[in-house]
This record gives C-alpha cells, sequence and structure tokens, in this order.
C-alpha cells in the first residue's frame, strides 16, 4: 500500500510594500522539493504589489487597514483573527512595517522570522543603510531572525554580509543588500520547514536538535 502524502508546512506571510522578498519566496516554493507552500499574503496597505504578486501566483489574499483601526491592539487583533483562519505553521515577515504587540506575538512564538536589513544587534529600526555608512562601516548586511517581543532583537539565525564600497549612498547599498535578502530568506524558511530550526525558550536556537554554536554567516560579496 502507497503511504499518503504528507502536508507541506503552511507560510502566510505578511508584506506591506512591494513584495520583492515574497516574490523571492514565491518563486522558491514552486522549486518541486520546496519543503513548505504559501498558503495565504496578508499586508495593512490594501495598495500593496505584494498582493497583486500573490494574486498572479494564485496565492490567497487578505488586507487588515491599519488605518481602520483605532488602536494598535484592535489592529493586531483582528490581524492575529484573520492569520489563525489560514492555520500557518509559519508566518514570515516580509517587509511587514508595523509594530506587532506582545500578545500577537507570543500567538506565534517559536514560528514567526523576520528578515532586517542589517547585521543584527547592529542597527535595529530603520534607516539602516545611512547608519552603516555614517558609522563608517566596511561590511554592511543582513539577518533573518525569530521573532519575539523585543523589536528586531529576537535571536538571529542568519546573516548575509555586504561589502560597504567607498562610494556607496544608502540607496546602491540598500540594493545589493536586498539581493541578499532574496538569497537568504528562501534558505532559513526552507530550514524551518524541513523542520531543523526551533526556538527553544526566548533565545535559543537549535539546529537539527542541536543548540546552534554561532549565527551562520555568508561571506561578503
Amino acid at each position: 500500500m502507497q503511504a499518503a502524502p504528507v502536508d507541506k508546512p503552511r507560510i502566510l506571510v505578511l508584506a506591506s510594500g512591494s513584495g520583492t522578498n515574497l516574490q523571492a519566496l514565491i518563486e522558491s516554493t514552486r522549486e518541486r522539493d520546496y519543503p513548505g507552500e504559501i498558503v495565504a499574503v496578508g499586508s495593512n496597505r490594501p495598495q500593496s504589489f505584494a498582493l497583486e504578486r500573490a494574486a498572479q501566483a494564485g496565492i490567497e489574499t487578505f488586507t487588515v487597514d491599519h488605518t481602520r483601526f483605532e488602536s494598535r491592539e484592535a489592529f493586531d487583533a483582528e490581524l492575529r483573527r484573520q492569520m489563525e483562519g489560514y492555520q500557518p505553521d509559519l508566518v514570515v515577515l516580509a517587509g511587514f512595517m508595523r509594530i506587532l504587540t506582545p500578545e500577537l506575538v507570543r500567538a506565534f512564538q517559536g514560528r514567526m522570522l523576520n528578515v532586517h536589513p542589517s547585521l543584527l544587534p547592529k542597527y535595529r529600526g530603520l534607516n539602516t543603510h545611512q547608519r552603516a555608512i555614517e558609522a563608517g562601516d566596511l561590511v554592511h548586511g543582513v539577518s533573518v531572525h525569530f521573532v519575539t517581543e523585543d523589536l528586531d532583537g529576537g535571536p538571529v539565525i542568519a546573516r548575509a554580509e555586504v561589502e560597504v564600497r567607498p562610494d556607496d549612498s544608502p540607496e546602491t547599498l540598500a540594493e545589493r543588500v536586498l539581493q541578499q535578502e532574496h538569497i537568504l530568506y528562501p534558505i532559513v524558511v526552507r530550514w524551518f520547514c524541513e523542520g531543523r530550526l526551533q526556538l527553544a525558550g526566548q533565545d535559543r536556537i537549535l539546529f537539527d536538535g542541536q543548540p546552534m554554536p554561532t549565527v551562520m554567516t555568508l561571506p561578503a560579496s
């Protein structure tokens, strides 16, 4: 008797902008052997092009417009309700420009990832490329981390480094960092869907069942 097929982990992506990281994830998950499936894409902005990318790929979409809510808590409560309707095994933040309440983060603890354009713990928050240039950094980059209640402070899983060139502007540096995001994020999402990644407590990462000794880093490009 042939074994029944095993359902792939269900991925839900949240995005606010153009959705280039979403597009990289869509293309990766369409590979025959990719171990996860994007089941829905949500946004806080009705005009987000990420929603159009998802629709073109035949993926369900939903919008929770943050401007229609009087408080962050009310917005997050409705967002959580919509998210839970898709029963995600993994939530992927791909340029989702909202600070999530602790209640929402705890609801998806250990199964929510974020990509941040700096070598965390450096430069949490915004304007990371400008800050790296002003600091005279020779190396900048991108980090993928588990989301915790500490903004951009969850344990880092992997980084990709990018050389800062003498003639870089924030825009040129951002473009090269984004290219690395498109490579790194699908890799980490794959690891999670394969069951290789686990968040133990608030700050300890297990990889293949063992404590991850160091952050995995792709060298400067």
